[in-house]
């Protein structure tokens, strides 16, 4: 694994009843009991940015990409995708578990493009943390002469997430990824939500 990350730093950051996981039912056996299938059973992620992916109601298993995109479709993808597990939804894109190399792939049904967008679990649980740390951590100064510094500020925390990512793991913000995508959403101000320091300076 890349990253160190453990259930206990999750649940101080975020409290148990923030953290989802996958049991190990609904992996299919390739993947089950592989380092990325083990850390999404047992580690989680926080919720809000990331979801999680849902087993299905009939088999009580997670997707396979075949089950949600035609995976001869995706230009790059690889001869098995399709018997990957869809472990979550990001932005537009199907993120699924490839079980042999245990990378995760982002599949965009809409562009019918697939990116290896993390090197091993770890990393997208590293990933999703940050973000979703300050996310809910960001304080604006709520002095509107002062907004233009705030998101200057704001954009150098989103850009410490991406170098700090990519010097360990160049996947996750490497050409134009989900990823990318959602720092610059959240650079712009967007994505605080609910009872956050940044929401209530933002929305009142």
């Amino acid at each position: 694994m890349l990253f160190d990350v453990t259930r206990s730093e999750l649940a101080d950051l975020f409290g148990e009843d923030r953290l989802a996981t996958l049991p190990a039912g609904v992996f299919p056996p390739s993947a089950a009991d592989t380092e990325g299938g083990r850390l999404l059973q047992t580690v989680g992620v926080p919720t809000g940015t990331l979801r999680l992916g849902e087993p299905d109601e009939g088999s009580g298993r997670l997707p396979l990409v075949q089950d949600v995109v035609d995976a001869e479709d995706f230009d790059g993808a690889s001869d098995d995708a399709g018997g990957w597990p869809v472990i979550g939804w990001l932005l537009n894109a199907h993120l699924a578990l490839d079980p042999g190399s245990g990378k995760v792939h982002a599949f965009d049904a809409d562009e019918e493009t697939v990116q290896e967008l993390h090197t091993d679990a770890s990393s997208l649980v590293q990933v999703t943390l940050r973000f979703q740390r300050l996310l809910e951590e960001f304080t604006f100064s709520g002095d509107d002469g002062d907004e233009e510094a705030d998101f200057e500020r704001l954009e150098r925390e989103v850009e410490r997430i991406r170098q700090e990512t990519s010097s360990i793991d160049p996947l996750p913000f490497r050409d134009e990824t989900v990823w990318s995508a959602v720092g610059e959403e959240i650079a712009a101000g967007r994505r605080f939500k609910g009872d956050s320091p940044g929401a209530r300076s933002l929305y009142g």
